[in-house]
């Protein structure tokens, strides 16, 4: 899967994916985007949704290469990690291999961000090492959101404490991890913007350079589809009303601006802008 990148300013911003898959309707988190639904936007084709109405979804990790600092946004599922959303299986990919090929080898990353702490976000925080969990990046600054820390820090049960104990915990021990504010600002051109809903303390990443912008939405929006639909409503959403007054607050205030915006589950092409249309919004990638 080709990497894309996108040039903000003095801000190069490069995708490179984990995984690709569609998701038919019968097995969605977005019960509303039935096939049928899907079609009355014919903006989301052929990038987003297949001819037989299945969502194509993403999962990768941004590289921000700004002046002095090279920074991830979020790590995906991560290799040897037998997950639920995996049916227990353990991924084996090549992703360090092809962020190296994006100038981004382990030990070159200063910072890394997880826009919040599912499970997809996180795995390659650590990787295996001699049978222990160590740090991917030995260099990184791993900034995690102390409102997102607190709530899943005392996981008593479910797959949240494999979570927390293979890529999380093993950051904090190693000293590498920083609990920082939901509006932290990371470099002159890179900064967290709150948007709590589909977890408690889950933000984005706004990049600004030389008068040009860009934001990387984390989990606040899964789809396109919901550009087209902001009501729909996502089950991995831990208070859907409030994630859904979000997506509202947020495509008023991007909409029709020049704004590139980077979806972390888009399908390629990833990146466009969001312009007004009737009720709600479309996505011109």
């Amino acid at each position: 899967m080709k990497n894309l990148s996108w040039q903000i300013g003095d801000v190069k911003i490069t995708r490179v994916v984990e995984s690709e898959l569609p998701v038919v309707h019968k097995y969605s988190f977005l019960q509303q985007a039935t096939p049928e639904a899907l079609k009355e936007m014919p903006w989301l084709y052929p990038h987003f949704v297949t001819p037989e109405g299945a969502m194509m979804l993403s999962i990768h990790a941004l590289l921000v290469d700004a002046p002095g600092m090279k920074l991830v946004v979020d790590t995906c599922i991560g290799n040897d990690k037998p997950r639920a959303l995996l049916r227990g299986q353990k991924l084996q990919t090549q992703f360090l291999e092809h962020i190296t090929e994006a100038g981004f080898s382990r030990e070159k990353v200063d910072a890394v961000v997880c826009t919040h702490l599912h499970v997809d976000h996180v795995g390659w925080n650590t990787m295996l090492q001699d049978g222990k969990w160590v740090p991917t990046f030995p260099n990184a600054r791993y900034l995690i959101g102390r409102t997102e820390y607190d709530h899943w820090r005392d996981a008593q049960e479910g797959e949240t404490v494999e979570i927390m104990n293979d890529s999380v915990e093993p950051i904090f021990d190693a000293g590498l991890a920083q609990t920082v504010a939901m509006d932290h600002r990371v470099s002159p051109e890179i900064r967290l913007v709150p948007t709590p809903g589909h977890t408690p303390g889950h933000v984005s990443v706004m990049i600004e350079s030389r008068g040009e912008t860009a934001i990387i939405t984390g989990d606040m929006i899964h789809h396109p589809c919901q550009f087209g639909r902001p009501d729909w409503l996502s089950m991995f959403d831990a208070d859907q009303g409030a994630a859904n007054a979000r997506r509202h607050t947020m495509f008023n205030e991007w909409a029709d601006k020049p704004w590139l915006i980077i979806g972390t589950h888009f399908a390629a092409p990833t990146a466009g802008h969001i312009k007004r249309d009737g009720a709600g919004y479309r996505f011109e990638a």
